[in-house]
């Protein structure tokens, strides 16, 4: 029998607060109107503090995808050298995307489940020229988080920007774009920000912007200088999600008014949590057992269990839908995610409902334990850091 409850506790799409719901209810308005003019100004304002930068930020009605495009055909000419550094599902994409540019991609792969080494980007540096190194924060399909900052400066020193997919971690992790050096950030609506997906974004440096001045590949709609050029009034090149802006306009407020650090220790709390439930019952973590893993946690299957059948056992006996692996982990691993308007009850619902698939599943796990460690571990950690324990 399904939960009449359902707890979506996936790393992307993520629960959304009820102010963010009603502020979408509301009635549509007209996007060339002085009053959404009113609600992107206030939004671009906000992107730009969520993305700790003072560039521009660059909004489009797409999925974080169309952002991740736009950073190839914004910055590059065909068979322009460039560098991708993968270690998981949405790693390959960048190198999807730059191929279908006709761009020359030297592709570092890095074993899934393991984070990039900096000195081996600046290894490949070394060897080849590249005019842009394209890498991913955190890599969701493993629950990998990146040393983004350390990567950008080996491309710095090599002379190459640097493009990071933020799209799972953006008000999740820590991420300084300006202190950092990163060019471009991409990221999108529907995971830490906790609205709906259908808008992505790209903080720009200036170098980047002056790049994009002299590339040749083509582009219409992921134009950053058309959608610049509009935003400095406050409008959108062509319409936008009107009511998506108005649920993100809120959700960002909410975001900021505790401030981003607050954010970033309350899923790297719960991502302590999620995890000591899993050691609790017996299980094996995949994803690292450190705290910069706090948007997502992966858990691996043992050999004889299909993952996918515990994934859907969790939906159907538990109401709890969490993902599964993608690519050469499909089947193997479970993944729980721990952002968006997500609390420590969530996650132990979800302990409470991996428990009992694996159970079913004929696994040697432990009942009853998962959610009460990690109910433990998140009120021992939020003390420490002088927070309250729920």
């Amino acid at each position: 029998m399904t939960s009449s409850k359902g707890y979506l506790m996936t790393p992307g799409p993520t629960p959304i607060p009820p102010a963010v719901e009603a502020a979408m209810a509301l009635p549509v308005i007209y996007h060339r109107g002085a009053e959404f003019q009113e609600v992107l100004a206030r939004v671009l304002a906000r992107l730009r503090g969520v993305f700790r930068t003072s560039g521009d930020v660059v909004l489009f009605t797409a999925s974080g995808s169309g952002a991740m495009e736009s950073a190839v055909a914004n910055l590059c000419s065909p068979g322009d050298p460039v560098l991708v550094v993968s270690a998981g599902n949405f790693g390959e994409r960048w190198a999807q995307i730059a191929r279908s540019y006709g761009l020359d991609v030297d592709h570092l792969r890095v074993p899934w489940g393991e984070a990039p080494d900096p000195d081996a980007v600046a290894e490949r540096l070394a060897g080849r020229r590249s005019r842009v190194v394209y890498c991913t924060h955190s890599e969701t399909s493993t629950g990998v988080v990146a040393d983004v900052e350390a990567i950008a400066a080996r491309a710095r020193a090599a002379g190459a920007l640097t493009v990071v997919d933020a799209i799972s971690c953006l008000g999740a992790v820590p991420l300084e774009p300006d202190a950092w050096g990163i060019d471009v950030v991409v990221s999108g609506s529907q995971k830490a920000l906790m609205t709906p997906p259908g808008l992505a974004f790209a903080s720009v440096s200036e170098a980047a912007r002056a790049a994009a001045a002299v590339a040749t590949s083509p582009r219409f709609y992921l134009d950053w200088e058309r959608a610049l050029r509009s935003q400095v009034e406050a409008r959108t090149p062509f319409t936008p999600a009107v009511s998506l802006v108005r649920g993100l306009d809120v959700a960002l407020e909410l975001l900021l008014a505790d401030g981003l650090e607050a954010a970033w220790e309350r899923s790297r709390l719960l991502g302590r949590a999620c995890r000591a439930g899993v050691r609790a019952a017996g299980l094996e973590l995949f994803s690292p057992d450190h705290d910069s893993s706090a948007v997502v946690t992966a858990i691996r299957v043992p050999d004889g269990v299909d993952g996918a059948a515990i994934v859907r056992s969790m939906r159907e006996r538990s109401g709890v839908t969490a993902a599964g692996g993608q690519g050469e982990l499909k089947g193997r691993i479970v993944r729980i995610g721990h952002i968006g308007y997500v609390d420590i009850d969530d996650v132990a619902a979800a302990l409470d409902a991996l428990e009992l698939a694996f159970a079913e599943a004929g696994s040697a796990v432990e009942r009853g334990v998962a959610a009460r460690s990690a109910r433990a571990a998140h009120d021992a950690a939020a003390a420490r850091a002088g927070r309250p324990g729920s």
